[in-house]
């Protein structure tokens, strides 16, 4: 049998590992979906339509990197907890092979309310189907959006997705700071399994992306992008600065009401360079990670301190913050710069790393508004006013690099929400909810 690859083509199945290629083969027999390297998505709206009406948005977002294969993932099924960050009838699933070298097989998936651990809560559970069939091999460099699921996300409220993965590459799709456990069965189909059938624990996300929800009116939503600051180092599953002030917009609904999407990844770069790749750096990832993000209207950019690091000076970094955000506007987004957080650990606290700092962050406070909408003062924010190159010790989580929980509070309110674009279309109607009965 043939497959598609990432660029439409068939190959034969023969150039698959042998534990695809079975599966592969039994598509033959049962049906089994294959992906090409992109999903479509659904064509916009007609001039006319509502443009307040129902609608696909981003409900929950990983940046995606690659990393070695989990020790027993291979033929186990993976569960992950999920907040999704806003309410709708539907979920549909995006899975990812984008650093793959090989196919990747989805032997089956569920999507369910979970209980906050392994378990689902009891009869939520629903199948996942692509393209009609329960399972799918996505191609390298790929990526695959299932079929709507008829299973109401909450605000709030966690979902348990579980993907049973027959065989998995060296190298896999992920996301490997997930701040809260995934859980691992034994070998086998465990998707519709309780928790019992979960001994194991991963940090991981593998595979899974994103989670888009139908929402019954448009709910925009503001991602923010960058390194382990943005992805919560230090702190516990809900402490990260996007978790803040994802509570603090919650609290205000009406039309400030936003999805924030978090597109952090720890130890990421603004810059390409040829150091250890710790995901893509900002200026290679910003398609994925943002433009084509559904609902995404505002991005929040707060990256370079590992670029610093490595050796980057000033000038470097400031291009490549204006190479962001005229990209980004010129999408149609609204961009807000923030500056870097102090740190004198290793190559930041050498006097060429403190100067890099000190004159990226003066050209951001003295010039980041022309280039973007807005400017949010990170560094001050958490410096030691006795020493402004320090993390302020409540804020600092040990290693004068991450920030502890205090740390992302004090992000979180430097922020300020009503420069946001907000969701204009949830005006007057703070109570836009999807309705679940039975409860």
């Amino acid at each position: 049998m043939g497959r598609a690859s990432r660029h439409g083509h068939v190959q034969a199945a023969g150039w698959l590992p042998s534990g695809l290629a079975v599966l592969v083969a039994l598509a033959c027999a049962v049906g089994l979906a294959v992906a090409t390297g992109g999903a479509a998505r659904p064509p916009a709206a007609a001039p006319g339509v509502d443009a307040c009406g129902p609608r696909w948005v981003a409900g929950w977002q990983a940046a995606a990197e690659a990393g070695p294969r989990p020790e027993g993932l291979g033929g186990a099924t993976v569960r992950m907890v999920v907040d999704p960050q806003v309410t709708g009838s539907q979920v549909r699933l995006r899975l990812s092979n984008a650093y793959g070298t090989t196919p990747l097989a989805v032997g089956a998936a569920t999507a369910a309310r979970s209980d906050g651990a392994a378990g689902m809560v009891a009869g939520s559970g629903r199948p996942v189907a692509f393209g009609g069939q329960q399972s799918v091999v996505i191609p390298p460099g790929g990526h695959v959006m299932s079929d709507p699921v008829p299973l109401v996300a909450e605000v709030g409220r966690p979902l348990a997705v579980s993907l049973f993965l027959p065989v998995v590459p060296e190298v896999l799709t992920q996301h490997s700071v997930a701040l809260r456990d995934t859980y691992l069965s034994g070998r086998g189909d465990a998707t519709f399994a309780d928790a019992s059938a979960f001994p194991a624990v991963l940090p991981s996300w593998p595979v899974l992306s994103g989670v888009e929800v139908r929402v019954p009116r448009a709910v925009n939503a503001v991602v923010a992008v960058g390194d382990s600051i943005t992805d919560g180092v230090g702190a516990a599953s809900g402490q990260r600065w996007t978790d803040v002030l994802s509570a603090r917009i919650a609290d205000t609904g009406g039309a400030a009401t936003m999805a924030v999407l978090n597109a952090g990844i720890s130890g990421n770069r603004l810059l390409p360079d040829d150091g250890p790749r710790h995901g893509e750096p900002v200026t290679d990832r910003l398609d994925r990670d943002v433009l084509t993000v559904a609902g995404a209207t505002d991005v929040v950019l707060h990256v370079g301190t590992n670029d610093i690091a490595t050796g980057r000076g000033a000038e470097e970094l400031v291009a490549g913050l204006r190479l962001v955000a005229e990209r980004a506007r010129s999408a149609g987004k609204r961009v807000f710069l923030t500056t870097v957080t102090p740190s004198t650990t290793g190559p930041r606290g050498t006097p060429g790393g403190l100067a890099a700092r000190e004159e990226v962050n003066a050209w951001v406070r003295a010039h980041g508004r022309e280039h973007a909408d807005g400017v949010f003062d990170f560094a001050a924010a958490v410096a030691d006013p006795a020493d402004p190159s320090r993390l302020a010790p409540p804020y600092d989580a040990g290693d004068g690099l991450h920030l502890s929980a205090a740390g992302y509070r004090a992000l979180a309110a430097a922020v300020d929400p009503t420069l946001l674009t907000g969701s204009p279309c949830l005006s007057g109607d703070p109570a836009a909810r999807v309705v679940v009965a039975g409860r």
